[in-house]
């Protein structure tokens, strides 16, 4: 069975001054990402009326930045590593939903062409199909969560890591090593120089990460299932298992769990900070 992607604490820390003493310590804020413990002062913030400070406005002024920087060099070669990895995460989903759903993955694939195939037998088609859109704009969603704070940061980058070692040994060809490894080795070094230096990067890399994924999920989404029926594609699978609902229509819903998933990313990375 081929499912197959066309192209397309306690305490705070406190800043370090150049004084002996403190004599006043109610207008010291711990900055934004740099808090390896904190202490909740009003439980969750879910109305989010602590919001929002300097550092919540630097995270939301972050995402649309993130965004125009990619708009601005989509169609460059500087993408290209960027939307392999976002196929990547597509596919690690259909062999997620396969896994959860008692199945067996026989093989990942990752194209030059922006395509993937992943190879799988048994499993439950009713998850494992949807899973590879819908998905990989969960995993967007969720890593822009997890950007809200520095220790989330720093394990769902390890995380993340772990993922693309395991899927190495599902029979990838050579694309896919050479992705893997060079992304492996990029967020590894991020990772050492956060922890070693204590200079937060990784928070501003998952970020990136998850905007990145996120936006790609949608506008493959809206490139493959909307504009146009692609013969062999995750929606015209949907179709062959429901007839009633057209490929348009399947690409459609999945479009809007797709910004479903990015907003309430954004909204609970700005929960998490607001409510510390």
């Amino acid at each position: 069975m081929f499912l197959r992607q066309d192209q397309v604490s306690d305490t705070m820390d406190i800043p370090y001054v150049l004084s002996d003493t403190i004599t006043d310590t109610s207008t010291v804020i711990p900055p934004w990402l740099s808090q390896d413990v904190v202490e909740s002062t009003s439980g969750t913030d879910w109305t989010l009326s602590n919001c929002c400070d300097e550092y919540e406005k630097l995270l939301i002024a972050l995402v649309p930045s993130y965004l125009f920087l990619i708009l601005l060099l989509w169609n460059t070669f500087l993408m290209k590593p960027m939307k392999l990895i976002a196929v990547f995460v597509h596919e690690m989903s259909h062999a997620t939903a396969c896994w959860l759903t008692c199945g067996k993955v026989e093989g990942i694939e990752v194209h030059l062409n922006e395509g993937g195939v992943t190879k799988y037998r048994g499993g439950w088609r009713w998850l494992i199909i949807p899973a590879g859109y819908c998905g990989g704009a969960f995993w967007g969603g969720f890593l822009v969560t997890m950007s809200g704070n520095r220790i989330a940061a720093l394990v769902s980058s390890v995380v993340f890591c772990v993922a693309m070692l395991v899927s190495l040994r599902f029979s990838p060809n050579r694309t896919m090593v050479f992705l893997n490894l060079f992304f492996i080795t990029l967020t590894v070094a991020f990772i050492v120089v956060d922890t070693m230096l204590d200079i937060v990067l990784t928070n501003y890399l998952t970020l990136f990460y998850g905007v990145f994924i996120g936006a790609f999920s949608v506008y493959d989404i809206y490139d493959d299932l909307i504009t146009r029926t692609v013969e062999g594609s995750d929606a015209h699978a949907c179709f062959k298992l429901i007839p009633c609902c057209l490929p348009r229509c399947v690409g459609l819903q999945f479009a809007v769990v797709a910004l479903m998933f990015q907003a309430l990313g954004l909204y609970f990375a700005l929960v998490w900070m607001t409510s510390t």
